[in-house]
Order: structure tokens, then sequence, then C-alpha cells
């Protein structure tokens, strides 16, 4: 029992609790320890502290991350933090593009962001469903989507954060030339709404490539809800904040990202209605 205690004492001090071996060490000997005291029927108090270990064991085992991913969690974490600010904002929005179906892109210039931009659509599909074409088919959008030739998934951590690399197509005529992104991406549920954040990264598998633009993005972020109407439709809300680089008049760049979000619609209403990739029938 001494050893327990000093072994204990020791994860106390913070440079040596972020040491996960020597905390998993402590948790064991800990449960060892309790199993000796509490003989053949334990306390009511030995099973709760039992319990609560068992708790802080599984919760350790969780949080298993690197420094890195760790930092990329936090990443995540604040892209979606700060989009949903943003899109909490109801202030200060002008209309770019309003077609006669109700799809609309609006946009707002932030002080520390730059110029954003937000499309806002009802789509006929479920929440769920396009949660598994945007997420569980993420790689397969450059078969449907030709504004993207390819998005790859670089790194998983966790169920919630990954890392990934995206090239866009060049615009017609070349008017913007082909760009990729290494974006980490962040996904989370509130109830029935979904929420897709991102935001520019950097990672050590995807150095910037010769023949594209490295151009950055975020905060961006895709919302999904039920429509309040009927809830086998989805409110559908895309904020997009993209910096291409390169010298490219803000007004082409205005133009090509407001249409950018107006066609990727289009071209998922043409997904779904297709009946879009391999299905994996995961609820977001």
């Amino acid at each position: 029992m001494p050893a327990t205690f000093k072994l204990c004492a020791g994860i106390s001090y913070r440079h040596m609790r972020n040491m996960t071996g020597l905390r998993k060490n402590a948790m064991i000997a800990i449960h060892h320890e309790l199993n000796k005291l509490s003989g053949p029927g334990p306390s009511a108090w030995i099973k709760q502290i039992r319990r609560r270990s068992s708790l802080l064991s599984s919760r350790i085992v969780e949080e298993t991350y690197s420094e890195a991913e760790q930092c990329y969690v936090q990443q995540g974490q604040e892209a979606l933090q700060k989009s949903i600010s943003i899109l909490g904002d109801q202030d200060g929005w002008q209309t770019e593009i309003e077609n006669a179906n109700g799809d609309k892109v609006m946009s707002k210039v932030l002080p520390d962001v730059g110029k954003v931009f937000k499309l806002e659509v009802l789509l006929d599909q479920q929440t769920d469903d396009l949660y598994g074409e945007l997420v569980d088919n993420m790689e397969q959008m450059g078969e449907w989507n030709p504004n993207v030739k390819q998005v790859k998934i670089l790194q998983k951590i966790g169920a919630d954060t990954m890392i990934t690399h995206e090239v866009s197509a060049e615009t017609p005529g070349n008017v913007v030339g082909p760009r990729d992104f290494v974006s980490v991406r962040c996904t989370k549920r509130r109830g029935s709404t979904c929420f897709l954040a991102g935001m520019s990264t950097r990672h050590t598998g995807m150095p910037e490539q010769r023949g594209f633009v490295r151009a950055e993005n975020g905060p961006t972020c895709i919302v999904m809800r039920p429509s309040a109407d009927d809830p086998n439709k989805t409110k559908f809300t895309w904020l997009l904040s993209l910096d291409l680089k390169g010298w490219i008049p803000k007004t082409v760049i205005n133009r090509v990202l407001s249409q950018t979000q107006v066609d990727f619609a289009n071209h998922l209403r043409h997904r779904m209605a297709s009946g879009g990739g391999p299905q994996a029938v995961v609820a977001c």
C-alpha cells in the first residue's frame, strides 16, 4: 500500500500527470489494493471508490492523444465555436444570390476574418442521409462535385476529428487556377443538429504540392437540422471563408465563391436524388 500511495502522489504533479502510462499504472494499482481491502464482500464506500476510479481509468484511455493530435482536436473545436458565433449573429448579412427555389447566398465582412459567405437551402433528404454522404463518403466527393478533384483523409483522431487534403478544380477559363487545402475537420451533434466545421492546418504528410497554390480556409461550417415544417427535409446552412491566395481581384473572388456554393447545393441534390454512394447507416 505505501508504494501505491507514492505512485498516486506522483501523478498529482502536472508534468507527471501527462504521462499516460504512469496514470494508467496508478489506476491499476488502486484497483488491486481495493480488491485486497474489500475482501469477499466489498462495503458501499469501497464500491463507490472503485466505480469512480473505473470511470477515471476509462477517461484516461480516451485522452491518450499525442500533443500534435490534441492540437488538431483543439483547432477543430475552435473552428466550430467560431462558426457558431458567426452564424448566430443575424445582423449585417447582404444578399449575393437569391434563386427562385429559395436558395440564397449572403455575405458579410468580419474584422478578424474578412469576407464570409453563407448558403441557406432546403434539401429534400433527411439529415442523417446527408451526413452519411458528406462525412462517411467524403472521399467520393470528387465523383459528383465537378468543383472538387479529390478529397483524401490524411488522419483520423477519435470519432470527431480528421485531417483532410482537398484539391479544387480550376474555374472555367482558368480564371482561378487549381488550389489545394489541408484542413482539420470537426463533426459534432447537438440534439438533432449536425455540425461539420473546419479550418486550415498543417500536416507533415502533405507539404505544399507542385502545380497547386496552397489556399487557406476557415472557419467553415456546414449545419444541418431537420426542417421545422417537414422533419424528412433538411435546413442546410454552409458558412464559407476562403483565402484563395494569388493576385485575384476581389470582385472575381466574390463571384466565384458565391456561385460555388449555389453549384454545390445543386450537385448535392443531384447526387442524393440518384441514390448517392454506398450508404453507411450512421446517425450524425
